[in-house]
């Protein structure tokens, strides 16, 4: 995301509140609840969370320097990406995982990875889930460190969108195929998220839906909705995937709507190129975290527990929709 830190003092200055919904079309249906147990392979909340803590405490590590793209540190982050989705039977969606782009002098890699759906038809439609691999790179110096490390911006949903990769990889219970994309240069303006959109807008790419995943590494206040989407009211994405839950998972946030999020991630690029339902969901509310684009971003900041229990929370929502025979999202009128 980008800089809003003006904003955020006004924000905090009047308070921020939000509160559990009772919409009733979130509570489970026996049909809906009948179609998940028949699907859902019960994910390993321990596993997870072993698998997310190994990646974070790599790709947020002081030794990548903060992933700045075009930096050897962002190398490093790339390399480690494509040897866990090798290592996780996930393919190149390209002819390798790689999807390169040029910013003046600067080379930049998006790595794109592909689980091929199950059934023959609907296989052809694909859902896009993101997060952006790149950082800041050094930040303003504290007790003599000067490393953003950048663990909850955004290591955390770069390995929330490996993880939905690796379980749909492993378990085959995807219908649809999914298309798992990390971006370098967001905080170069989404630069590398845009070049991959239009590149897959003039290869007549079959996209479905699309999700972002944004600082996902802190829990919210326990009388909130675990997380938010962006862009809340341009589709009926959020309530489809609450229905999928049996819970609200992904809320609406006030504070979204006022900072226009769903312009500032790397969602917004494949709603302008390819015109589908694509959101940002994020945990980071302004209030739980003090270390945005600082040096003390870092791993042992983050809660694993919480990351572990997103993924696991959000599997059986992602794979309702994903699975469902027609297309339930769709973008409202604006």
């Amino acid at each position: 995301m980008k800089k809003i830190i003006i904003l955020l003092a006004m924000v905090l200055a009047f308070g921020c509140k939000s509160t559990k919904s009772t919409n009733p079309e979130i509570q489970q249906t026996d049909t809906v609840q009948e179609t998940i147990s028949k699907k859902v392979v019960e994910p390993n909340k321990a596993e997870i969370k072993q698998s997310i803590q190994e990646s974070m405490e790599y790709l947020a590590s002081d030794e990548l320097g903060g992933r700045a793209t075009g930096s050897e540190g962002i190398e490093l982050a790339a390399v480690y990406i494509e040897n866990f989705l090798r290592k996780n039977h996930i393919q190149p969606y390209f002819e390798s995982y790689r999807d390169t782009f040029k910013l003046k002098d600067i080379i930049g890699y998006n790595i794109v990875g592909v689980v091929e759906g199950n059934d023959p038809k609907l296989k052809n439609e694909f859902i896009i889930l993101g997060g952006h691999y790149d950082h800041i790179g050094l930040g303003k110096e504290v007790n003599g460190d000067n490393i953003a490390n950048g663990a909850n911006d955004d290591a955390s949903g770069t390995i929330a969108a490996m993880e939905f990769a690796r379980y749909f990889a492993e378990s085959k219970t995807n219908k649809r195929s999914i298309l798992v994309t990390l971006y370098a240069a967001e905080e170069m303006g989404l630069k590398g998220s845009a070049h991959l959109a239009e590149r897959l807008k003039n290869e007549g790419f079959n996209a479905y839906t699309m999700i972002n995943f944004e600082m996902i590494g802190v829990p919210r206040s326990s009388d909130m909705s675990m997380s938010y989407m962006s862009g809340y009211e341009r589709s009926n994405f959020a309530e489809t995937l609450n229905r999928y839950a049996g819970e609200e998972v992904v809320g609406f946030f006030q504070q979204a709507k006022e900072f226009n999020l769903f312009m500032r991630s790397d969602n917004f690029p494949f709603y302008q190129s390819l015109h589908i339902p694509a959101h940002a969901i994020s945990t980071f509310d302004f209030t739980n975290f003090d270390y945005y684009h600082h040096v003390d971003d870092e791993p042992d900041k983050m809660d694993y527990d919480h990351m572990a229990s997103f993924v696991a929370k959000m599997l059986p929502a992602i794979e309702g929709m994903m699975n469902a025979e027609t297309k339930e999202v769709v973008l409202k009128d604006e």
